[in-house]
């Protein structure tokens, strides 16, 4: 499926020139992007590019060394995961931290439970939980059952349960992270597709992953980097394979 080309509103989320220093190490080096609502960026690089710094700056986890971010028009500044969180930016791990003895529905309300008062009792209100989900897994066209076990999923149900996951805080940012890593063909058509579920509803994007072929086919743009610097910031129909892949191996330096 064709990228569709975004309308150039105000960005969703800026990052103004973006360090990150440990101790003598340079870990990112005058960072600047954009994305936009709706908009899927593919963010590429070898392993030590700083790809999981950036991630983890936007996320919350780390605070840059210098450098400003703008999160709906506000400059922000995080100290933890749980003020990104805040804001509508959520991420989605490789690991996908489920619960696998768990529901579907258990895992996607998992810190966030629903109760009823029965009396002087609190009692986790399993029914609503489960409705919730049914809604939020039918925005995302997934097959997947509110009493479904984890254990029991595929790899693309899983992500559905852990995007679901985002969709009940009303992301309006959701960060994966390699998330068609060692599942089959099958499966990851169902997280391409679950992923524009996302952007058809206006959330923006962050698609980080090593498959040339899965950004292609979702992204808008590609930014790729290569030791903590940005190389290139290209809408998809304006580069190709080739060239990204001689940008994250330094054949070519930048474009």
């Amino acid at each position: 499926m064709a990228a569709v080309e975004q309308p150039q509103s105000e960005p969703l989320l800026e990052l103004k020139g973006i360090g990150k220093e440990f101790g003598a190490i340079r870990a990112l080096h005058d960072v600047d992007m954009k994305i936009y609502p709706g908009e899927v960026v593919g963010l590429m690089g070898d392993n030590g590019a700083g790809k999981s710094t950036l991630v983890k700056i936007i996320a919350g986890n780390f605070r840059p060394s210098h450098g400003d971010m703008v999160f709906g028009g506000d400059v922000v500044h995080f100290h933890r995961p749980v003020d990104a969180r805040a804001v509508g930016i959520e991420v989605v791990y490789q690991d996908l931290a489920l619960a696998d003895n768990l529901t579907a529905a258990a895992n996607v309300f998992l810190g966030r439970e629903l109760t009823r008062k029965v009396g002087p009792l609190s009692l986790l209100d399993h029914k609503a939980m489960a409705a919730r989900s049914l809604e939020l897994f039918g925005e995302l066209r997934s097959e997947t059952l509110p009493y479904n076990l984890v254990k029991q999923m595929s790899g693309g149900q899983r992500q559905a349960v852990a995007i679901a996951r985002t969709r009940l805080s009303n992301a309006r940012l959701v960060m994966m992270d390699e998330p068609t890593a060692a599942i089959s063909v099958r499966q990851v058509e169902q997280v391409l597709s679950l992923i524009h579920r996302l952007k058809e509803q206006g959330i923006a994007v962050m698609l980080i992953s090593h498959r040339m072929p899965d950004v292609f086919a979702v992204s808008d743009r590609v930014v790729v980097m290569r030791r903590g610097e940005k190389r290139a910031d290209k809408p998809i129909r304006d580069t190709s394979p080739e060239e990204v892949t001689a940008l994250i191996t330094g054949a070519k330096e930048a474009a």
